[in-house]
């Protein structure tokens, strides 16, 4: 008892000095109290979310022997080995011997000299710059290997063949050897944005011009691409492209083809898959089978810029608001001009302010004019067919520039040529043409659909 009094007395004299403590300092031990809760609070939200205590996790000590080749064995190795360095490059216009090597890192007079005097080798810098060159040197900068690809010097080969030229170096001696080998064919896909202009969205995306202009062509009777092209329109293209030892070629506008496109302009989707008909004859054709290829073609020139139009205008040498009754389309003078549709040779000769003049009967009452050329290549009463060449882009008679003036007459009266091509009829697959477009169009689906997911993927 005499313990327990003294305990009870005891824990009165505590509570009574605290009672002091807080009755002089009520906002210090507030203060004090506050402060200690929040860092506990602050530890258990600490602990809760680092999950499990790591020293209640169960430990395993793994112990590896990894033996290494010392650095002598490793050289040794190499010793025997020739080490090169490859580069690649295409010539240019003023390149010589030495400033081709020098961009190529390459520093060998004897190299030099070589490809100044050996006959096959002098090709290298012969003839247009452009060549696809390859080289192996060695670290010092001598030249072991060089490999040239060109387009050959004969025009019938440009589209199925290219030259080699190899240079190597064999027992310490130069030699060199060139051969015409057949180009190659690889399936590529592409998309792309409108931002400015079809051709910026293709240069944009690695696509070759010769694949745009036939881009323009294929979706020409559903799309004006001088006047219709929206920024935010896109397109899908599979293509082909020729490949000289898998390097894609660009040389002379030999750029492959379209084998099948989706364009979508202001929001709706036109499709064209290239196409051979049971008489071998090549086309677009749209997914259902319908021929994009129309009795008329939508300009007299492959894809150019539009200086005017069919409509209202200040004619530029009376300086008087005329109705300008046919289209110009600015081009250097020596512009191919092709007929747009099947006809014959009405008139071809000089026609007073039309300068040189050719003009073409398609039959029902229906012809064409292609006016200022610089050369005529038909002759009156001749017969023609759809895209073929008709003359060249000039200046004659009153224009004021290089421009071809083309015309659409019905009846004798000026037409919109776009609206002509847009409602002319259009070319019908036979039945079983169909039967085999059909299978090819649902392999064509798909390929277009992984060239959309590109742009996609690049764009996301």
């Amino acid at each position: 008892m005499k313990s327990l009094d003294s305990l009870e007395r005891a824990t009165e004299a505590t509570l009574s000095r605290g009672s002091r403590i807080v009755s002089a300092h009520p906002r210090t031990l507030a203060a004090i109290v506050a402060f200690s809760l929040a860092g506990f609070g602050a530890a258990a939200y600490g602990i809760a979310s680092q999950g499990p205590d790591a020293s209640d996790l169960p430990r395993r000590l793994v112990t590896e022997i990894v033996t290494g080749e010392d650095v002598s064995t490793q050289l040794e190795a190499l010793a025997g080995q020739t080490l090169h360095l490859y580069r690649s490059d295409l010539t240019r216009a003023g390149d010589n011997a030495e400033s081709l090597l020098s961009r190529l890192g390459v520093s060998d007079l004897e190299a030099a000299e070589f490809l100044r005097r050996d006959a096959q080798a002098r090709k290298l810098l012969e003839g247009r710059p452009g060549k696809i060159v390859r080289l192996a040197a060695t670290p010092a900068g001598t030249l072991e290997e060089l490999t040239a690809r060109f387009a050959p010097g004969d025009s019938a080969l440009l589209a199925t063949h290219f030259m080699r030229l190899r240079v190597a170096r064999e027992a310490g001696q130069l030699s060199a050897s060139i051969e015409t080998v057949p180009l190659a064919t690889s399936v590529r896909l592409g998309s792309g944005t409108i931002r400015s202009s079809l051709f910026a969205a293709t240069d944009e995306s690695g696509i070759p011009d010769a694949i745009a202009v036939q881009l323009a062509e294929a979706f020409s009777a559903d799309i004006d691409f001088h006047r219709e092209l929206r920024k935010g329109d896109t397109f899908s293209v599979v293509y082909e492209t020729l490949t000289a030892d898998g390097e894609p070629i660009t040389w002379n506008n030999v750029g492959g083809r379209v084998v099948a496109a989706e364009f979508v302009n202001k929001g709706r989707a036109h499709s064209a898959v290239w196409f051979k008909d049971d008489d071998g004859r090549g086309g677009f054709y749209d997914l259902n089978g319908q021929s994009k290829r129309r009795s008329f073609l939508a300009s007299p020139m492959e894809f150019s810029r539009v200086t005017s139009g069919f409509a209202m205008r200040l004619h530029p040498i009376l300086n008087q608001w005329r109705q300008h009754k046919g289209v110009d389309y600015g081009a250097p003078t020596g512009t191919p001009v092709r007929t747009v549709g099947n006809g014959t040779v009405e008139f071809a000769g000089w026609q007073n302010g039309y300068g040189n003049v050719v003009q073409i009967n398609h039959g029902n009452d229906r012809s064409t004019v292609y006016a200022h050329l610089s050369r005529l290549d038909v002759r009156k009463g001749q017969r023609v067919d759809q895209g073929d060449r008709i003359g060249a882009v000039g200046a004659t008679g009153w224009a004021t520039g290089p421009h071809l003036h083309f015309e659409f007459k019905l009846n004798g009266a000026q037409q919109n040529p776009m609206v002509m091509a847009r409602s002319s009829e259009a070319i019908e697959l036979s039945a079983s043409g169909k039967q085999r477009f059909a299978g090819l169009a649902q392999s064509i689906r798909g390929q277009l659909e992984a060239a959309g997911s590109i742009g996609a993927s690049v764009a996301e």
